[in-house]
């Protein structure tokens, strides 16, 4: 892949945290590519700087040294205030704690970023109402997060994730809270948005089950990758 095709580049990537005199290092010399049009786990054991790289990706952070771009972007260079504006016009989140509004409804809460973003309230309720009947959520628009089975509120979490047309979704263990039956549902949904609309997809993740419908594989250990595999899927190899 060339530079264009990337959405994300790691170069020798550290990252250190601090308590008073206790030094952890999280990262240690990531250097990775992200490809426009990837479905990619990171795998690897707890500990392994899974979360960490998934932060950083996400601009929720910035790297203690190294280079990361995401979408062109040079993180290092960014304020605080240039990371928030990154992540709401490019990339979308789903947290394995789903983070729902518990006071808005499902249609409210995936119409919660359009918002931010400045979209009309008719075009916003259209695009949310049109992604909840893609996930099979169209019964539910007016109910709450409490009026929902978790793998409901999964699905929610996912269509607030993708309705902003993000280029770049980042998901940490999304089907950790699910059974067997919601979590093959949650990972085919997410394969036909990613087919469908052309959205790049990376999972933090444990599960074999995400790990099956991966086509790319990286995995970490001890802050630094080990292994980068490309797969078909289905194969739960990596």
């Amino acid at each position: 892949m060339n530079d264009a095709n990337n959405l994300a580049v790691a170069t020798d990537v550290t990252k250190v945290f601090r308590t008073g005199a206790l030094e952890v290092k999280a990262l240690r010399g990531i250097t990775l590519d992200i490809h426009e049009g990837d479905f990619l786990a990171l795998v690897g054991p707890s500990g392994s700087g899974k979360t960490t790289l998934l932060n950083l990706l996400g601009a929720l952070d910035r790297p203690t040294s190294g280079e990361l771009a995401v979408l062109g972007a040079p993180l290092s260079e960014m304020s605080k205030g240039a990371r928030a504006k990154l992540r709401l016009g490019s990339i979308g989140f789903v947290f394995q704690a789903y983070n729902l509004v518990p006071v808005l409804t499902a249609a409210e809460n995936v119409e919660f970023v359009l918002e931010l973003q400045g979209v009309s309230a008719k075009e916003r309720r259209a695009r949310a109402l049109s992604v909840l009947a893609d996930l099979g959520l169209e019964e539910l628009a007016d109910r709450r997060p409490n009026e929902m089975s978790g793998g409901q509120q999964q699905r929610v979490a996912v269509a607030r994730a993708v309705a902003a047309r993000p280029k770049l979704v980042l998901a940490d263990e999304p089907t950790a809270n699910l059974d067997t039956e919601n979590a093959e549902q949650l990972m085919g949904l997410m394969r036909r948005l990613h087919d469908e609309h052309g959205a790049t997809f990376v999972f933090c993740t444990h599960d074999p089950r995400v790990i099956a419908h991966a086509t790319r594989v990286v995995t970490l250990e001890d802050g630094q990758v080990v292994s980068d595999e490309e797969k078909s899927p289905g194969d739960p190899s990596s």
